[in-house]
């Protein structure tokens, strides 16, 4: 970043090549993007500070044999990579700031926790912003507020998918001597067609301690959730525990997570998420299936050669199975990151997901990236 006018300019530029190869009557897809984002942000006077940001990408030497089925681009033919090309704005608002208190109104980034529920979807080259707006205190020590306001879902799919809204967003976090203890309701509802609401309640903790020598983390979360048209209401439940370790600079992680089913008519819904960070890089479950899901993981990861490698495995199942569908397949993802030089990295990125039970609608599916990426 540098300065202008007091201000400040930033700059990140991702060059990515994404192929993915399906078990399916679809032709394989080959994408090579470039994904291009400058901001400007302001000086803060009295408080006050404002930030614009344009994103552009393209695909790039002609390689777009690939499909963006909610854009229209090429649709059934290849199989999909969500990055359609795209300019737009990104991000463009304005903020006020005191010690206790901050207030932004317009378009922005919003992310609570692990991205679980509400998140940027950064991965996806035309990531998610929302019109909006947020306001956040910390009336008391170690309490923090956040409210949310979304009329628009600025999605990862360029400007013709993305969708008006009337999303309130509460989130409450509070760190206590076991760890940081997150309350939230997320009552999200469209605004055009028929009456709707979903209607998510949770609670979370999450910590870390270092037991007889070893640093070891924590999570557990539970949320309940009500989905609602003029014709039928659903509620389903979600689930996650996990626990994990650091020994010699690896850290390994195991898990269990429960999106669950309404009698198998229903799977709970997670639709602000960024999806890629959960259930698998293969994004094979972007929707949860009506029978919902289970996912019992492991994650390894550490450093080599001064990168980052990481090597994660996942089983998946229906939470509500039948005599249809009750294995959902299993995934293998390994990445490794590395900085090339000051401001860039290298990444590779492989997913390796093998279907389940015919009737659950997957195919074996291999995926690989490379990407280079510049910060300034």
């Amino acid at each position: 970043s540098q300065s202008l006018g007091g201000g400040t300019v930033n700059g990140v530029f991702r060059l990515r090549y994404e192929s993915v190869d399906q078990d399916n009557a679809l032709d394989d897809a080959d994408a090579l993007t470039l994904s291009s984002r400058l901001s400007y942000t302001t000086r803060t006077v009295n408080g006050f500070s404002a930030m614009l940001e344009a994103e552009d990408v393209r695909a790039v030497a002609g390689i777009d044999s690939y499909s963006v089925g909610s854009t229209g681009f090429k649709p059934g033919r290849y199989s999909s990579v969500d990055d359609p090309e795209t300019t737009e704005v990104d991000q463009a608002f304005l903020q006020y700031n005191s010690d206790i208190f901050t207030a932004k109104l317009g378009r922005q980034v919003i992310v609570y926790d692990n991205h679980r529920f509400i998140g940027h979807v950064g991965w996806r080259q035309d990531r998610q912003t929302f019109d909006a707006v947020t306001l956040t205190a910390t009336p008391i020590e170690n309490l923090n507020l956040s409210y949310n306001y979304i009329d628009e879902r600025e999605r990862i799919f360029a400007e013709d998918a993305d969708i008006d809204s009337e999303d309130h967003l509460f989130h409450a976090a509070y760190d206590t001597p076991i760890g940081t203890l997150t309350g939230y309701a997320y009552l999200l509802e469209l605004q055009d067609g028929p009456d709707n609401s979903l209607d998510t309640y949770g609670l979370r903790l999450t910590g870390s301690r270092e037991i007889n020598g070893l640093d070891v983390s924590y999570l557990l979360e539970y949320a309940d959730q009500e989905s609602e048209t003029e014709t039928v209401e659903y509620d389903a439940d979600y689930y996650r525990v996990e626990g994990g370790v650091t020994l010699n600079g690896v850290n390994l992680r195991i898990g269990y997570e429960e999106l669950g089913s309404d009698d198998g008519a229903y799977g709970f819904a997670t639709p602000l998420s960024t999806l890629h960070a959960h259930n698998g890089w293969g994004d094979m479950f972007l929707a949860t299936p009506a029978q919902g899901l289970t996912d019992a993981y492991l994650n390894v990861s550490g450093q080599a050669f001064a990168g980052n490698w990481s090597v994660v495995y996942h089983e998946f199942d229906a939470e509500d199975d039948s005599p249809l569908v009750d294995d959902l397949g299993d995934e293998l993802d390994l990445q490794y990151v590395y900085p090339v030089a000051e401001n860039y990295t290298l990444g590779i990125k492989y997913a390796r997901y093998s279907r389940g039970d015919a009737t659950a609608g997957k195919s074996d599916t291999d995926k690989s990236w490379v990407w280079l990426e510049a910060r300034f």
